[in-house]
């Protein structure tokens, strides 16, 4: 297949333009994330809203025949948890391809970075990967991490993907063609969530919702879907994730005098489900349900660290944390970690972007950039990097499926189909997969 076959649009030319254009070096960036081993908040975005797009790249590293890696991930800050799985699949990705022989015949190199939960923190540290000259980036985990950084990334002709950014802020986002996502767009989450309301026979929703880009999309996501259903969402709130209290949410929730309510949040759901639960609207009066950013079995703790029923019966969805039950093994072994929490995504995120380079004959993220698509579907099925560049070496056309499932990246750069499950929390404060499913865009 040419390498421009299926190349998402760039901001003002030609990816083949850009590449005569372009001189000097490139970085990336990322998305956001949940309170512990399923969550999925990694679509959020920071209170201090949307960049503004600039007119495109200025400048692109030359390739040097080697692949270098940086990653913008939560090392620490309020969604620090969702790091460990993260850096573990892209470590154990990486060491995959340097034992099968390197990209280009190099080895891949890797370095990290801390998004650290702040949009000035993750903006230093792109900054230095940048510098450092890495052809691209896996993360952010935040989507609003990713939005602090995605501009000065892109702009600098780096490649960036992110396994966790879900906002639908990032559907056509004005990215030059160099910003990718493993994990699927949130407004296929509000299609789940909203089915799996209804199925349990659930018809007047309030939805309250923490005041960023992962929030406020998801929330519209699914009163959308959920008006499309035949329900009624009776109020929506929306509040500051910082705030010392949440007194006058629950008044606003109280008011709405729904019998459901849809939380979407991160830690700080915690206390939010603690003043539901004083006020007399928590779990057992009223059906509560979360997203990836409350699956997590410390949660219940968290709300009552005495009562670990105290949040039995609250059901949600997220992201599958992967289609391959051999992945998720031989992912627990190497990394020595149970949680997976985008994991599957991470992983599949670092192979996509070595077999770029490897169809582009380039380590350059501009090059790169221009065959994460094209590796992602449509050629000849392969799992893993090995198989997949030998393929490339033979002239094929490759169609990766990987450890989160088909992949199959839109022109946009995103999934296609979103794998998810329908999570609940038990008596004993536990998280199980009650079921999964799929949906498709469009």
């Amino acid at each position: 297949m040419h390498p421009t076959a299926r190349r998402r649009r760039v901001r003002s030319a030609s990816v083949p333009a850009l590449l005569v254009a372009l001189v000097a070096t490139a970085c990336v960036g990322g998305d956001d994330a949940p309170v512990e081993d399923g969550a999925t908040g990694t679509e959020a975005a920071d209170s201090a809203g949307e960049p503004t797009p600039t007119a495109g790249p200025t400048a692109t590293n030359e390739p040097d025949g080697v692949l270098q890696l940086g990653y913008v991930l939560p090392e620490s800050g309020p969604l620090a948890l969702l790091g460990p799985p993260q850096v573990g699949a892209l470590e154990m990705a990486v060491a995959e391809i340097n034992d099968a022989g390197g990209v280009l015949g190099e080895e891949v190199s890797v370095s990290a970075g801390d998004e650290a939960g702040d949009p000035t923190v993750a903006a230093q540290t792109a900054d230095r990967l940048i510098g450092e000259g890495v052809d691209a980036i896996i993360g952010a985990a935040a989507s609003s991490m990713s939005l602090a950084i995605v501009d000065a990334v892109t702009n600098a002709g780096v490649a960036q993907c992110s396994g966790s950014n879900t906002s639908p802020t990032f559907t056509g986002y004005d990215d030059a063609g160099l910003y990718f996502r493993t994990a699927p767009t949130d407004l296929l989450q509000g299609r789940v969530l909203a089915r799996t309301i209804r199925k349990d026979g659930n018809d007047n929703v309030a939805i309250v919702a923490r005041a960023d880009d992962y929030g406020q999309g998801l929330m519209n996501a699914t009163r959308t879907a959920l008006e499309e259903q035949g329900a009624t969402v009776s109020g929506t709130v929306v509040y500051d994730p910082e705030a010392a209290s949440f007194e006058a949410e629950i008044q606003q929730l109280t008011a709405a005098e729904a019998d459901t309510v849809v939380l979407i949040s991160f830690e700080e759901g915690a206390d939010i489900l603690a003043a539901m639960i004083a006020a007399g609207i928590g779990p057992g009066k009223l059906a509560v349900y979360g997203a990836d950013g409350l699956r997590s079995s410390h949660l219940a703790g968290l709300v009552d660290p005495t009562d670990p029923a105290v949040l039995a019966g609250v059901r949600g969805t997220a992201p599958a944390v992967g289609i391959s039950a051999e992945f998720l093994e031989r992912y627990r072994e190497r990394s020595g970690l149970e949680d997976a929490t985008f994991a599957a995504q991470v992983y599949d995120c670092t192979i996509l972007l070595a077999l770029a380079a490897e169809a582009a004959g380039s380590d350059a993220g501009v090059d790169l950039a221009a065959r994460v698509v094209e590796v992602s579907r449509g050629g000849t099925k392969c799992t893993s990097f090995a198989e997949c560049r030998d393929l490339l070496g033979r002239g094929e056309d490759v169609d990766y499926d990987g450890a989160s499932g088909a992949v199959d990246l839109t022109d946009e750069g995103e999934p296609e189909v979103g794998h998810y499950e329908v999570w609940t929390i038990g008596v004993d404060g536990q998280v199980s997969t009650e079921s999964t499913t799929e949906v498709a865009l469009g």
